[in-house]
């Protein structure tokens, strides 16, 4: 009984739990915007050394 009582008395609280609130996005700075250009141009390099590695002769 006291188990079903602290149970219980847990309840309320619960339900006035606090909705959820997505985070904001934000902006790009243009630290990030220097390290997504250098990260697409290895991505390149990368995916042109290995089209080069496995053509066909």
């Amino acid at each position: 009984m006291r188990i079903l009582s602290a149970l219980l008395a847990m309840l309320p609280a619960v339900a006035m739990a606090e909705p959820f609130a997505p985070p904001v996005p934000q902006a790009q700075t243009s630290e990030a915007e220097f390290w997504y250009a250098v990260a697409s141009v290895a991505m390149l390099l990368t995916l042109l050394a290995v089209q080069r590695l496995v053509a066909r002769r």
